[in-house]
């Protein structure tokens, strides 16, 4: 066996820079850019724009860009200084709209189900309401002026905000990390600062920067049609009214106006777009990465096996699963935390390939990036990702593709099937869907599955809810679950992990009885290097995300190691009966001695 090197990626990529979404980094400069006229607008030309002339409703001109209004008023400067006030109210009418809405939503949550019902239709009758409509009641009963429309506005937004906190509230309050700080005896606002607010923070946010560009809209709106701000104080709504009045004689009258309008509600929404952006990284799909390498030079690690895409395809075959460069971070920005950085890795047609480490080492996430079922809130990148001869970097993969394909054998079978459907729909339920198979012939066909994974009485079984099922039977209708649409690659996440010994030398005395079968390739993920060593043809040590030796299963058993850290495990283990077991089966075909 012929030794390499491999030269593993920089610990921590340094990257161009952070990148924010375009429409956040637009909505900011122009919002900061009208909040600068709103601070210094009035400082400088506050006096001008009181000031008339004798140049009534003129157009445009080089002293009066826009015109001036029916008392020789320059419509520019006016529009100008109008915008502290315009901003103070809006920002005042959402801050009341978030606080009113945030308010009742979470006493909702925490109150009965009576009240909750009935705050819930109410809501939904409030919000049937546009928000103009119930601002126009208001201003209506009481005087306007500034004071009232920005109470009535906040009104009328606030039930969008007590059904978002509502709903998101609800969801978060009923999540484990909730549920045990209250078990554990954490105070009440304790968990709500530091538990529920954070986890709802980023969609109020979206909120509040669109109800911040609507407000500005109704409030200028009811300035518009005299039910706003009063004379003599000004904002755009008023402004907007008066160059309307005088459009025949200064038609760019009302132009300086709804511009304003206009560009503080576009920034506003361009805001709220960049923050769905940055709280939905995935959304953003990845471009081709600058990544600025350490200076350093990297250390190289030897590795005692063949290189890896040779010792992988076998009689010219494409290898099942072939990964290269894969990094996996949180958040799309590229200054989030890395948890898988730049491994390499490949599973030959008709392979048994382990993937070792402790937990926390990336294992799973590697094995669910291959299977794309990674959180929103995780981003991959790689030079290549090649499943089932599937590229996932091109986007001309069918959706069904990975559905047929790749089968998956997850550490717990109780928390992966619906305890509300019979195990017969739930194992048919991908051909029918994804090979159109009538519903006769599926059945027949998990019937044959079960009976390959062993599992007595499938008949039976195929009319039983999951929990009239043993650990050891569940475990073994998932690996049938799995097998039903014959995949190319089986991935097995800690199959045994939720089983005892005996049941777990069963298991995996299963999964390889499937490989010689079907000639099916696995990569096997554990953590316990005696069933890996036991199980595998080629073996893959991973710590800390990175893949820092790759080894056949021989030199594994033999103790060839060269990495301090594959020592410690091989030290750390210890031969069990499990291993015993598993050593008799690969001597014995598959079968147990």
């Amino acid at each position: 066996m012929t030794a390499g090197t491999l030269t593993p990626p920089a610990a921590a990529p340094l990257r161009a820079g952070k990148r924010y979404p375009v429409s956040l980094v637009i909505g900011l400069v122009g919002l900061g850019f009208i909040l600068l006229l709103a601070i210094v607008a009035p400082m400088i030309w506050g006096s001008a724009a009181e000031a008339g002339s004798g140049d009534l409703r003129t157009g445009p001109s080089a002293e009066h860009w826009f015109g001036t209004d029916s008392q020789g008023r320059d419509v520019l400067i006016r529009t100008l200084v109008a915008t502290r006030l315009t901003l103070i109210m809006g920002v005042i009418a959402t801050g009341i709209a978030v606080v009113l809405g945030g308010l009742i939503g979470a006493l909702l949550v925490v109150s009965g189900n009576r009240v909750r019902w009935f705050g819930a239709r109410a809501i939904d009758l409030w919000l049937a309401l546009p928000p103009i409509i119930v601002a126009l009641a208001v201003t209506a009963i009481f005087r306007p002026n500034e004071v009232t429309v920005v109470i009535a506005i906040g009104i009328a937004f606030s039930p969008q905000f007590a059904r978002l906190t509502n709903n998101l509230a609800s969801s978060v309050g009923a999540k484990d990390f909730v549920v045990t700080a209250h078990l554990l005896g954490v105070p009440g606002p304790t968990v709500l600062f530091r538990h529920v607010i954070p986890n709802i923070a980023s969609p109020v946010l979206v909120l509040t920067s669109v109800c911040l560009s609507t407000s500005i809209i109704t409030m200028s709106g009811l300035s518009f049609i005299g039910l706003g701000v009063q004379p003599p104080a000004i904002d755009w709504g008023q402004l907007l009214a008066s160059g309307l009045r005088d459009i025949y004689q200064n038609p760019s009258g009302a132009i300086a106006p709804s511009l304003a309008i206009v560009l503080t509600g576009l920034s506003a929404s361009l805001i709220g777009d960049g923050f769905v952006a940055l709280s939905e990284p995935r959304r953003i799909q990845p471009r081709a990465r600058k990544v600025v390498r350490a200076a350093a030079p990297a250390v190289p690690v030897e590795i005692n096996a063949a290189s890896t895409l040779a010792a992988a395809t076998a009689a010219g075959r494409a290898p099942a699963l072939d990964v290269r460069d894969l990094r996996v971070q949180v958040g799309q920005s590229g200054e989030g935390a890395q948890l898988v950085r730049g491994i390499s890795l490949t599973v030959g047609a008709g392979e048994i390939v382990g993937l070792v480490g402790e937990s926390g080492s990336g294992k799973s996430i590697t094995a669910m990036t291959a299977a794309q079922l990674l959180p929103p809130e995780l981003a991959w990148d790689a030079a290549s990702l090649d499943v089932a001869s599937h590229a996932l970097s091109s986007s001309s993969v069918p959706p069904t593709a990975l559905a047929l394909d790749l089968g998956i054998v997850f550490q717990d079978p109780s928390s992966c099937f619906n305890p509300a459907r019979k195990l017969g729909a739930q194992l048919t339920e991908s051909i029918r869907v994804h090979k159109k198979v009538p519903k006769q012939e599926a059945e027949r066909l998990a019937i044959q599955k079960l009976r390959e994974a062993r599992v007595t009485e499938p008949e039976l079984r195929m009319r039983q809810y999951p929990h009239e099922l043993s650990g050891g039977m569940r475990q073994r209708a998932m690996i049938a679950m799995a097998l039903i649409t014959t995949p190319k690659l089986l991935i097995a996440d800690e199959p045994t992990t939720a089983l005892d010994v005996t049941v777990q030398a069963d298991v995996l005395r299963l999964i390889k009885q499937i490989n010689r079968d079907h000639d099916m390739a696995v990569l096997l993920i554990s953590h316990d290097i005696d069933v890996i060593a036991a199980m595998c043809d080629r073996v893959y040590v991973m710590y800390r995300g990175e893949i820092i030796e790759h080894l056949t299963a021989a030199q594994l058993r033999d103790r060839e190691v060269t990495q301090p850290y594959t020592e410690k495990l091989l030290a750390a283990s210890a031969s069990t009966a499990l291993e015993g077991a598993v050593y008799r089966a690969n001597a014995n075909g598959g079968s147990p001695a």
